[in-house]
This record gives structure tokens, C-alpha cells and sequence, in this order.
């Protein structure tokens, strides 16, 4: 794939711009509440949305024959046509500024700001990074960063890695990844990838050995968690990024230990092993 991939032309679309706007409802809110063990309550115009409700909002939509193989939409459009067949949420930071509430109008203005090739141990990988700035009538409520990432198609199952020490948390949430609880995730962000809900997909083409547990869902549950140890305010600054996949099927953590700066926050799979980091601040 790599003698397929011209850096020089992806990186053309680096300054490129997107624009889309939507409306957080009272039943967004109470799916995405249910959906990130939350109390689900009845919001009411003006109360409190999850942090990450922004995921969830003005979602690209394109016809099913405009779909790729993964699910995803066609390669092109706002991000760049990279070639490589698997395509990752590899992490990001947000700066949370206004909370968003039912009834709130948002616009989301987006912007490429660089793509970059680098070589990993499973061959080329190509970073696309891009920055959101989500408004509402009120102004600026979340600017973030969202680190995408894309990589070759494996030709077998990798093996499974070995168990690592546990590492010990002040803090801890644990929770069940089931296929429910990752198509309600899917379904709240209009998210077509198969490999979190097609298992024949995700085992036989790309090869996990289970559906994979989305990135921003972790994220989301990481922040909740921070803000949960903070007596409910967001962080001012989220940093995360994916170590590891996290497939369904057994319990997982979410986690937290105190620093001098915040909390270090991270979700682990059901032997412990991290699966995403996260360093949160106030």
C-alpha cells in the first residue's frame, strides 16, 4: 500500500474546512446518558448534556451507495483520500469551555491541520489531524483536536499479547462491553464502521478477535469518570489517546488516579491491560 500512497497529494488537504450544525435534544440526551451509565432522568431544555454530546452531533451522512466496504463513507470529501483500508480514531484533546443543554443550537467549523506518514511495526500509517471548534449562541464550548489514523489490512489474526501487571487505581468503575451497548453508541453517532457491530466483518476481514469497542466511547466514559471525581465539572483540558483495542465480551475498567495536574484517567480490558490513557485538568 505504501508505493500507493502520495503524501505530496494527501497533503493537500491540509487548510480545508467543513461546516454543519444541529440541535442537542432532550432524546439525545437521555440515549447518550443511558448509553455512559449515567442517570438517565428527563431533561428539560436548558439542563446539562454529557461532555462529549458534540460526537454525537451533525454527523456526515452519505447515500448507502456512497458507502465504502467498512461502512464509513467513500474515501475523499472534507478528509483526505488516504488509501490504506483501516481507518482508527487514535486519540486527541478537547478543552471543554461552555457545557452544552438540551435545546441548544451547535455548529461544528472543522479544519484539516496537517497529515503525516510514519512507519509502524505493522507498515505504514498515515495521521490526520483535525481541529473542531463547536459553538453555540453563547460561543465557543468545546475546541478540540481529533487524531485519526490510518493503517494497512492485516492477513491473519494477530496473536493475543501477553497479560500485563495490573496497575493499581484509586478509582474504579467496572462495566460489561456487550453488542448492545456498542450499536447504542453507533446508533447515537450515526457511525456506519462495521467493526463494531458485524462480527463476521471484524473477525474475518480485519481480523480482531472480537467487535471493537468504539474510541470516543471510552473517551466519553473517561471523561464523565473526571468529572464524577471533580464534583461534576468537565475538565478544562482532556488529553487521550488509543493504546490497545478493546473488544466486547467480558468486563472492562475505567480508571483514575490523582496527579499534581489533575487525574490520569484510563479504560483497561478485563486482564487489566490499558486500553486507552487520558490526563485530565482543571
Amino acid at each position: 500500500m505504501t508505493d500507493k500512497l502520495d503524501i505530496d497529494h494527501l497533503k493537500q488537504w491540509i487548510g480545508r474546512t467543513d461546516e454543519a450544525s444541529d440541535v442537542v435534544t432532550a432524546q439525545l440526551v437521555k440515549g447518550l446518558r443511558a448509553t455512559l451509565f449515567l442517570d438517565i432522568g428527563t431533561p428539560k431544555p436548558g439542563d446539562a448534556a454529557p461532555f462529549t454530546t458534540q460526537w454525537c452531533l451533525a454527523q456526515p451522512v452519505a447515500a448507502m451507495d456512497k458507502l465504502g466496504p467498512d461502512g464509513h463513507p467513500a474515501r475523499g470529501g472534507f478528509l483526505p483520500p488516504v488509501p490504506l483500508p483501516r481507518r482508527m480514531w487514535a486519540g486527541g484533546e478537547c478543552q471543554f469551555l461552555d457545557p452544552l443543554v438540551v435545546g441548544d443550537e451547535v455548529t461544528r467549523s472543522s479544519k484539516i491541520l496537517d497529515v503525516n506518514l510514519k512507519t509502524g511495526s505493522t507498515g505504514a500509517l498515515c495521521f490526520v489531524n483535525v481541529e473542531h471548534l463547536i459553538t453555540t449562541k453563547r460561543g465557543l464550548a468545546i475546541r478540540e483536536r481529533q487524531d485519526i489514523v490510518y493503517r494497512d489490512m492485516p492477513t491473519s489474526m494477530a496473536p493475543p499479547a501477553p497479560a500485563p501487571k495490573d496497575v493499581a487505581a484509586q478509582h474504579q468503575e467496572i462495566h460489561y462491553a456487550d453488542p448492545v451497548l456498542l450499536f447504542r453508541y453507533s446508533a447515537l453517532t450515526f457511525n456506519g464502521h462495521r467493526i463494531h457491530y458485524d462480527r463476521d466483518y471484524v473477525t474475518k476481514v480485519e481480523f480482531y478477535p472480537g467487535l471493537v469497542f468504539h474510541g470516543p466511547l471510552q473517551a466519553a466514559l473517561l471523561v464523565e469518570f473526571a468529572a464524577k471525581l471533580k464534583g461534576g465539572k468537565a475538565p478544562a483540558k482532556f488529553s487521550y489517546r488509543g493504546v490497545s483495542p478493546l473488544f466486547d465480551g467480558a468486563d472492562f475498567s475505567v480508571n483514575a488516579n490523582e496527579t499534581a495536574a489533575g487525574l490520569e484517567v484510563w479504560t483497561a480490558n478485563h486482564q487489566g491491560a490499558p486500553t486507552m490513557k487520558a490526563t485530565a485538568s482543571w
